[in-house]
């Protein structure tokens, strides 16, 4: 697991414009190399005003019409003074919002410092929401799995186990009969808010897959963009197990397992391997049946209750039956 930076730089070229964030650089190229670590902007005006020292270091700092306005009201002096003390912390960037033209103070400070000085014609809400998700994606906590990641009916599953067990010719099965690949051998799983995983592949090795005797396939050019997918929440995990004759497999399914991953608890099927058990249209069945226990649909559960009430309505009917007999014979013999 790796907690991840990234550099102003690198902000730069992962194409914010994509999520409707454009970005243009005025000032400071020399502080591009600047990290940011945390996925909360700040936008303090009061920073300006002399309370400079509540500026958090390695977050981005937001100035808006409020702030761009209040530095236009002061007097070049006074605009050096506040801006140098603003600059004099750890700030990785100042983010202009709303096309704002900034004062020349302004850009002269972001040089002097290098502290990287950015404009977005996007609204401040909407700039900062925006920033805020592209962090948060860039900033989320990492974990590399050693399995294979499917988008199977819309469900995410993870299939891991040892290494030579089927993972990648179960995968490949299931993409025959209509699945999507996400990631074969190499899954990184990122955390992105509090309770949800996302699974994605390498960019080395998005779309091919390795099966013994085969070599590396590319599984988009044999069966087409239908069959593949870029990333997908991780929402199942199927551990393939060799056989073990000497151990008790679950065989009601009541008891439910779970896959730990940065804390959190991803439902969990181990699925023993052994000849002539068709792999795919287990873990194919597997899905169906998380999707049916999302919306509250149990089997095992609602077989183990009927069978309950079953018993006690017998137990009670036989119950019934004595007392009957007793009345009969005046009493009990």
């Amino acid at each position: 697991m790796t907690t991840r930076s990234v550099t102003v730089a690198g902000l730069l070229e992962s194409r914010p414009e994509a999520i409707g964030l454009p970005l243009e650089m005025l000032g400071g190229a020399g502080g591009l190399q600047r990290t940011i670590s945390s996925p909360h902007i700040q936008k303090t005006g009061l920073a300006l005003a002399g309370f400079d020292e509540y500026l958090q270091p390695a977050r981005i700092l937001v100035f808006g019409e409020s702030e761009v306005r209040y530095l236009e009201s002061l007097d070049p002096a006074s605009r050096i003074r506040v801006l140098a003390a603003a600059f004099s912390h750890d700030i990785p960037c100042v983010l202009i919002t709303g096309g704002w033209n900034p004062p020349a103070e302004l850009l002269t400070a972001s040089d002097r410092a290098n502290v990287p000085l950015l404009r977005t014609p996007v609204a401040t809400p909407a700039a900062i929401a925006k920033i805020a998700v592209l962090l948060d994606d860039e900033l989320a906590v990492r974990q590399v799995i050693h399995g294979v990641l499917m988008d199977m009916l819309g469900l995410g599953v993870l299939i891991v186990g040892e290494s030579g067990i089927g993972k990648s010719e179960c995968a490949l099965d299931l993409v025959v009969r209509g699945h999507r690949l996400v990631a074969d051998d190499t899954v990184d799983v990122r955390r992105r808010g509090e309770t949800t995983l996302i699974g994605t592949c390498p960019e080395l090795t998005r779309h091919h897959m390795e099966v013994r005797g085969l070599g590396v396939i590319n599984i988009r050019d044999l069966f087409g963009v239908a069959s593949i997918r870029m990333s997908k929440r991780v929402e199942l995990v199927v551990q393939l197990e060799r056989w073990d004759t000497e151990r008790e497999y679950d065989r009601l399914g009541i008891d439910e397992g779970h896959y730990e991953i940065f804390g959190l608890k991803v439902p969990l099927i181990r699925m023993p391997v052994a000849p002539g058990r068709s792999l795919a249209v287990l873990v194919e069945v597997a899905a169906r049946n998380q999707l049916l226990r999302a919306r509250g649909l149990n089997a095992a559960r609602d077989l183990a209750g009927r069978l309950d009430r079953t018993l006690r309505d017998d137990k009670d009917i036989h119950a019934d039956v004595d007392a009957e007999d007793d009345v009969e014979h005046g009493g009990q013999v």
